[in-house]
């Protein structure tokens, strides 16, 4: 029996999708900030599902770090390395400020602890590291109160002696332990000991959260627990615990999977993904494949590690409306969340997006989550006139101002994410997904000119059904500093002697880790990149290899050097600055029945109508998804209402459902 359940965690709402025996089952529920476990927990429970495995999405390590509500953290370093965290790399965020402030490092002053150990930049030791100076590290972090250990020592990578000598010691005394050869065996000392520090600093919340989640599910006959990775696969709770930093992004790495998997469906895979839930927008570029990147920025911290490329913005449902000093109005990045959550929650009188669209009439009270959660009219007109003055006092003003404002943010997002990337929007489908993502779609789209919007079967619970069909994957990197002369000669057959002994030494420790982990190796696909750059360089391009003989992974390098920065010279030599291998395992086999045939005639589905303001006001008529069938035709103004989402349909817009049970929508006539 296949019973699999994707649960994405969100800010305000929880999102659950349950495939069992090839059937699909929904479920949301506003989200527990306090103890985010308890509303997965809660809902299973709600839902009546006992599924046999689960895939799980969520914000755990993102929020301790954003909030600083990490574990009590110490670094021990390599002496004279002790101010990296503070010094950075000088940039600044905001050139012309004049007194620049930045938040204070993970790590205290103070708590950056000096070891006298010292490598060479060939991994030769030109110091030892005496094991009683180790021990009496470890001895002064524990007196400063540390809970957990970074542990960062110059050009480790290349040989990890003295890191696990420091570890061995930590352990052994109780305290967590990030060393950053397990976390991130790469050159860039600053980046090296972010990642490590950040490992260090969140991984005891999640360790402790996974172990709560994991004993409340085992409790309800749950086999097995997954969680989702910033790179867009699944990895163990163990992994997840150990590493918690590579999910940072982990729910929008899960909605970005099931767009590609929705819109696959269609017969389509040149996507832009908008993903718009309570909290954020998240947005991203997915030119036939996955887009990833090998570093993000978390509030203001560059952590380093394979993520889902995704450009994040605060334009969720639940941002918050005001003006500001000047006057102007306002929307996000604060958020009301899931408690007190939007004025419509009837908890706060907080005016949010959301508020905006349910003043609107675009948001129909008595059908919210399926008619399970009634929203308070009035509360939300209260809230939003609270902006109206500048509006002449006219809410319904206010509010359509407040969707404009909401869609400026996410419209200069899409426009990173494609038009400043070289990216002709018009060769894309948006794909809109989350709970208010359908509702902003079609003008976002009109403002970019991206001819058509694909709105999932399931919109709402897109990021848990891309858990769902997620890949598990084990990600293993290593530095390797190797340059390749631009002539073939004896450095060629060196350099590919070594890259191949290295691959082969990370594909056995994956393939045992993975066992370890329990997982069956069925099915296993071995993926390999590397990082290459001309000599002199200090950016790589990543370059997948499947081959790792220079005649085939150089002109592979100089042309891909050519399509991002419009030159490349094969006469340089080039250096293989780390190499990475993936090991990604089958996800699950999901597959939707095709909805039945039906005329363009989409009445059978129509179950009333509504005033609404698009522009001015219309009488709307009201199409409830689940009634709808393939070929069936909606003219805008309309409004299509589903447990998960609502999907507006603007005047001058025309919708068409597919056999998928995707609605297609474009402009009339097109």
């Amino acid at each position: 029996m296949t019973s699999l359940l994707g649960v994405d965690v969100g800010g305000t709402f929880t999102d659950f999708l349950l495939w069992q025996d090839g059937r699909l089952l929904l479920f949301k529920r506003p989200s527990t900030p306090a103890d985010p476990s308890q509303g997965v927990v809660t809902g299973l429970d709600e839902m009546g599902a006992r599924p046999r495995a689960v895939v799980h999405g969520s914000t755990i390590a993102t929020n301790a770090l954003i909030e600083r509500k990490g574990a009590p953290t110490a670094l021990v370093t390599t002496r004279g390395f002790a101010d990296v965290l503070v010094i950075g790399r000088q940039t600044r965020p905001r050139l012309y400020d004049l007194e620049p402030s930045r938040p204070p490092p993970l790590v205290p002053d103070g708590w950056r602890l000096e070891a006298q150990e010292r490598l060479d930049a060939r991994g030769n030791v030109l110091q030892p590291l005496d094991p009683e100076e180790a021990e009496a590290l470890v001895e002064q972090a524990l007196s400063l109160g540390a809970r957990s250990l970074a542990v960062c020592f110059l050009f480790s990578f290349l040989d990890p002696g003295h890191e696990r000598l420091v570890a061995e010691a930590a352990r052994r005394r109780g305290l967590f332990v990030s060393a950053s050869h397990e976390v991130l065996p790469e050159h860039p000392e600053y980046e090296r000991t972010v990642a490590t520090v950040v490992n260090a600093y969140v991984s005891p919340v999640m360790t402790t959260y996974l172990e709560r989640l994991e004993a409340a599910l085992r409790r309800r006959g749950v086999g097995r627990l997954s969680i989702m990775a910033s790179s867009g696969g699944a990895m163990s709770p163990r992994a997840a615990g150990r590493l918690a930093v590579r999910t940072v992004l982990s729910g929008p790495a899960g909605g970005v999977v099931g767009a590609l998997w929705a819109a696959a469906q269609s017969g389509i895979d040149q996507i832009v993904t908008l993903d718009m839930g309570g909290t954020s927008a998240d947005v991203a570029l997915c030119p036939g494949r996955l887009p990833e990147r090998d570093e993000t920025l978390v509030g203001d911290l560059p952590v380093r590690g394979s993520t889902v490329d995704v450009v994040s913005v605060g334009a969720g449902g639940g941002s918050i409306a005001r003006l500001d000093e000047g006057g102007a109005l306002r929307v996000g990045p604060e958020s009301a969340g899931a408690d007190p959550g939007p004025a419509c929650y009837g908890r706060s009188l907080l005016p949010t997006v959301t508020d905006a669209h349910v003043v609107l009439g675009r948001i129909l009270p008595d059908l919210f989550l399926g008619g399970r959660m009634a929203l308070d009219v009035d509360r939300s007109r209260q809230a939003l006139a609270s902006l109206a003055l500048a509006f002449g006092g006219d809410v319904v003003r206010a509010a359509e101002a407040v969707v404009r404002v909401a869609n400026a943010s996410m419209e200069r997002a899409l426009r990173v994410v494609s038009v400043e990337r070289g990216h002709d929007p018009r060769r894309f489908t948006l794909v809109a997904f989350g709970g208010a993502g359908p509702l902003h779609a079609c003008e976002l789209a009109q403002a970019l000119r991206i001819p058509r919007v694909l709105v999932p079967r399931y919109p709402g619970v897109l990021s848990a059904l891309g858990m769902v069909v997620a890949r598990p994957v084990k990600e293993l990197r290593a530095a390797v500093m190797t340059a390749v002369p631009p002539q073939d000669g004896p450095e060629w057959e060196e350099a590919s002697r070594v890259l191949a002994l290295r691959f082969r030494e990370l594909e056995e420790q994956g393939r045992r880790e993975l066992l370890e982990e329990g997982f069956a190796l069925d099915g296993l696909v071995v993926e390999r990149v590397l990082d290459l750059r001309y000599a002199g360089q200090s950016y790589e391009l990543a370059v997948a290899v499947q081959d790792v003989d220079p005649r085939h992974f150089l002109p592979r390098f100089h042309a891909l050097h050519h399509e991002r920065y419009a030159h490349a010279d094969p006469s340089r030599t080039v250096e293989v600055v780390n190499l990475r291998l993936r090991l990604a395992l089958p996800g699950a086999d999901l597959s939707l029945p095709p909805l039945p045939e039906g005329s363009p005639d989409a009445t059978p589905a129509l179950v009333g109508r509504r005033p609404a303001w698009f522009g001015r006001r219309w009488d709307v008529p009201v199409y409830q998804r689940e009634g709808l069938r393939a070929g069936n035709h909606i003219a805008g103004p309309a409004l299509v209402v589903q447990m998960d989402a609502t999907t507006a349909v603007p005047p001058g817009w025309e919708a068409t459902v597919d056999r998928c049970g995707n609605l297609l929508l474009a402009p009339a006539g097109d």
